[in-house]
This record gives structure tokens, C-alpha cells and sequence, in this order.
């Protein structure tokens, strides 16, 4: 189970899909303004999960120094009433996952604990 509901493993296997559906998703992830103000999907992302504290306390030093500065940034520009020049507005090719493949494996690791939690031994005699 990932952070948020995805239909991307449907498209991912329906080539004819996915070039239908990728103009329709730039636009909409265009349109949802976050790139403009300079954020990559994952940083909307809210923090009040416990998973999702988990995931960011195993991102780099780095990723999460770039993950702050962005949020802050964004948090300047709306103050601001401003975007951030073209420019500088996060492209579709930089806008990867970097934390929910985190918090994805941080879920699979709970549920693998909670199996083994619920493992029975049956010894046979």
C-alpha cells in the first residue's frame, strides 16, 4: 500500500495508455501549481503520519536539506503572493518519487514484522 492511492502500475503495463495519459498528467501536475512554486510532488506529502516520519528520518543529509529548502521557499512565495521565475520551477523529469518508495518499504517492513508477530509454531511429535 503506498502513501496515496495510484492507478500507475494499470498504466505502467498499457503502453497505449500511458501515452495517452502522460500530456493529460503534465498538464494537471502543471496546473496544481506546486511546480511553479518550485516542489516536487513528494513534498506535499503531509508529515502527521508516522510512516511518513519514519521515511524522512531515513533521507539523505542532502535529500532533506533539499526537501526543507524547497518547502520553505514555497512557503516564501506564498507569503509573497509570487512564483518563482520560470526558470526555476521544477521541471516534469526532476518531480521523481524520493519519499514514498520510503514509506512504501517502511509499510512492508511493518506488515513482514507484524506476519511474523502472528507466526505459529506447530511442532509435530
Amino acid at each position: 500500500m503506498s502513501a496515496y492511492p495510484s492507478l500507475a502500475p494499470f498504466v505502467a503495463k498499457r503502453p497505449w495508455l500511458r501515452s495517452f495519459l502522460k500530456p493529460v498528467a503534465n498538464w494537471y501536475a502543471n496546473a496544481a501549481g506546486y511546480r511553479q512554486l518550485g516542489l516536487r510532488a513528494d513534498d506535499l506529502i503531509t508529515e502527521e503520519c508516522e510512516d511518513t516520519l519514519k521515511a524522512l528520518k531515513r533521507l539523505s543529509p542532502q535529500e532533506a536539506y533539499d526537501r526543507v529548502y524547497r518547502i520553505r521557499r514555497a512557503m516564501q512565495c506564498s507569503v509573497s503572493h509570487q512564483l518563482l521565475p520560470q526558470e526555476q520551477w521544477t521541471k516534469a523529469e526532476e518531480d521523481v518519487p524520493y519519499l514514498v518508495p520510503l514509506i512504501e518499504q517502511i509499510k512492508a517492513e511493518a506488515k513482514e514484522k507484524e506476519d511474523l508477530d502472528a507466526l505459529t509454531i506447530v511442532k509435530n511429535h
